[in-house]
């Protein structure tokens, strides 16, 4: 029998091995810092958070590492930041073995902002 997909990211973070559940805590906790605004809500079976109906960022939780999806390049003083966790054109890559970088996190998700307000 396949598990249901969950409903919510309190679901989404309850059906992860216990062992990592506080780091995806960690993840919700820093993006909901610096958007507190935003929705939170789930897009392809991933937590997501969205302003004004946009997405922000995506964020989920894998066997090695984290991973923050969509973000694009940028700014080369943003690539230079980003630089040793990124793993595509447009995702980021924490390894579960080391320290959250939630400061990282934090400009990250200011940068995403940015991007939204210059798209409008």
């Amino acid at each position: 029998m396949k598990k249901p997909k969950p409903a919510t990211i309190d679901a989404y973070i309850a059906a992860l091995p216990e062992a990592v559940q506080a780091i995806a805590t960690q993840v919700r906790e820093a993006i909901r810092e610096a958007a507190p605004d935003s929705e939170e809500t789930l897009k392809y079976d991933m937590p997501t958070f969205k302003l004004a109906g946009e997405s922000l960022m995506y964020f989920a939780v894998w066997k090695q590492h984290v991973g923050l999806y969509a973000i694009y390049p940028g700014a080369e003083d943003f690539e230079a930041r980003v630089g040793p966790y990124r793993a595509e054109k447009d995702t980021l890559r924490f390894p579960l073995n080391q320290p959250l970088p939630r400061e990282l996190i934090t400009y990250v998700v200011h940068a995403q902002r940015a991007r939204l307000a210059l798209k409008k």
